[in-house]
């Protein structure tokens, strides 16, 4: 007798379906926005009934939380590099900010700010989330003050007026027109020279060679 496609198939082992509800449910979150993800969404991209996601989250707003967690998370990594002197990670994250390669999470993180309004929940996963990245910051500016390459009496104060200065910015994410000039465009690699007492035009130069790569 031969088996039908349905008997076939391989049963998947829990913590593999929910890596692969999570990466669906987060590539929803950065292409489409949190609140276009729903159970039946998710479900209709893995060719899945909604009941078998609901098995995993059983709220729709858990799913739509484990789904910003994990997308912020792994976008961290990529702003974040190990490789590099200080001054070319900071140039590395700038430059992903300013030439848009952080383009879907700037409008995710802006998405989840509006929306951490009405869900507590959602609240307390993102504060977490910011913790965790000026943490990371931080961490860097103190590796480039202890190699020289930054001059910084206070790393912490340095962080965050860099992640003002990239939130500043990514709050015109949504905008239909462009705003080209360059106080606007390099505005982050000029705050973060500022804050970190680097010779002026030194990081704007290592921004530029990395977006001429």
């Amino acid at each position: 007798m031969v088996s039908s496609p349905a008997s076939q198939r391989v049963r998947k082992l829990p913590g593999e379906r929910r890596a692969e509800i999570l990466v669906e449910a987060a590539s929803i979150a950065l292409n489409e926005g949190l609140e276009r993800i729903t159970l039946r969404a998710v479900a209709d991209r893995l060719g899945v009934r909604p009941g078998l996601i609901s098995h995993y989250y059983p709220a729709a707003e858990d799913l739509v939380i484990a789904a910003f967690v994990r997308a912020v998370s792994e976008e961290r990594e990529e702003l974040f590099p190990d490789d590099g002197t200080p001054l070319e990670r900071m140039a590395h994250l700038v430059s992903r900010i300013e030439g848009n390669g952080a383009f879907e999470l700037t409008r995710l993180w802006l998405n989840a700010r509006h929306l951490s309004r009405f869900s507590p929940a959602l609240s307390e996963a993102l504060l977490a989330q910011e913790y965790l990245d000026r943490t990371r910051l931080t961490v860097l500016i103190e590796d480039g003050v202890s190699s020289g390459d930054f001059a910084v009496d206070d790393p912490f104060a340095a962080c965050i007026r860099i992640w003002v200065a990239i939130d500043g910015v990514g709050s015109y994410v949504n905008n239909a027109g462009s705003f080209d000039y360059e106080a606007f465009t390099r505005f982050v690699t000029d705050v973060a020279e500022w804050s970190l007492g680097v010779q002026a035009g030194e990081l704007r130069a290592a921004v530029d060679r990395l977006q001429a790569a």
